[in-house]
């Protein structure tokens, strides 16, 4: 796995040399576009707007337009040219509970990595947040952008967490109405969620449409016609009491009992 940003991360006089990598990636089915009366791949070609010629990777700079049709070349090379190393490191601003921060505001995952010497800086800093159930706010210059982001304590090591910043996000597109519940209603909503409580195991959960895709292609790579599954339609319960406690039904249906004896289950305690 490639390193996608060497730099340190600075906790108020101690400076932790870091590395950064990437912690996910995009498994969906890539497809291709093509001609519909030939199959032929569909290419885009970038052409100059002045000359009409097709232009190579290698002969495209950066321009910004500060007029109209007036432009001014910026390169990598002046970019990094202006950088100091506080751009480059990761300044800690503050310590928060990460439920101060609403997902909405979450970007991309990065695992962080000690470089040479800063592993017992980093171990400090880590078990330190992990005791007082704190998250860092800081920010750095990834590219030619300085991003927000958060520093995550994990039992199995550090996350950094790059946000978007407050004029990035969008209100609700639309004002709705909130109606009462009653008691009994929200009990009802209660036990449903208490009856379907389980611990987040991530290698439980499979991306099935995916599955579906592979097979539709390898059906048709072998010549099969598409046929539309049979689906269970669920029965309507207009009465939101009533779909409640039929779904209470369910989940208590589908959960298994608790065994006696064996491993005891070990709650992970909740971010505050």
């Amino acid at each position: 796995m490639a390193v996608i940003q060497k730099g340190a991360i600075s906790f108020g006089l101690v400076y932790i040399p870091v590395s950064l990598y990437t912690a996910t990636q995009d498994s969906d089915i890539a497809f291709n576009q093509l001609h519909k009366t030939d199959k032929s791949r569909i290419r885009y070609k970038k052409v100059c707007a002045h000359c009409g010629k097709e232009v190579k990777p290698e002969d495209i700079v950066r321009g910004f337009q500060y007029a109209k049709d007036q432009y001014v070349v910026i390169t990598d090379e002046e970019i990094e040219k202006i950088k100091t190393e506080k751009d480059r490191t990761i300044t800690i601003l503050s310590f928060t509970s990460l439920s101060e921060i609403s997902p909405v505001y979450y970007d991309r995952a990065y695992y962080v990595v000690p470089q040479k010497g800063g592993g017992k800086a980093l171990e400090l800093l880590r078990r330190a947040m992990l005791k007082t159930n704190r998250a860092a706010l800081g920010k750095t210059v990834f590219g030619n952008t300085e991003k927000m982001l958060v520093i995550i304590p994990r039992e199995d090591g550090m996350l950094i967490q790059t946000l978007l910043y407050s004029e990035e996000v969008k209100d609700i597109p639309v004002e709705y109405e909130r109606p009462k519940v009653t008691d009994a209603e929200l009990d009802m909503a209660e036990k449903l969620i208490n009856g379907m409580e389980e611990p987040f195991l991530p290698e439980k959960y499979k991306n099935e449409f995916q599955e579906k895709l592979k097979a539709l292609i390898d059906g048709k790579i072998a010549g099969k016609t598409v046929e539309k599954p049979k689906e269970e339609k669920p029965g309507k319960i207009i009465d939101l009491m009533e779909a409640l406690k039929a779904s209470v039904k369910s989940a208590g249906a589908k959960k298994p009992a608790a065994k006696s004896g064996g491993r005891k289950t070990v709650k992970v305690k909740k971010e505050a």
